[in-house]
């Protein structure tokens, strides 16, 4: 198994759904200006109340990529 090198970056995702849909929009959106994504990790999860009912779900989270050549 060869060595890597990685760097982690914060994101915060948002979602009127779900958690699920926080972290899996949060992913999405930072695959399209970042190469090498490999994982995540929930630091935080939180949420918006509105009228006695769940507004928005917040998940604040590091994301891991890849920063040396594969191989």
């Amino acid at each position: 198994m060869a060595n890597h090198t990685y760097k982690k970056i914060d994101l915060v995702g948002s979602s009127t759904t779900s958690i699920t849909d926080a972290i899996e929009g949060a992913v999405v959106r930072a695959s399209k200006t970042m190469r090498n994504l490999e994982w995540f990790e929930v630091e935080q999860v939180r949420g918006s109340i509105f009228e006695g009912k769940i507004a928005q779900y917040q998940v604040v989270m590091k994301v891991g990529f890849r920063i040396d050549e594969p191989g």
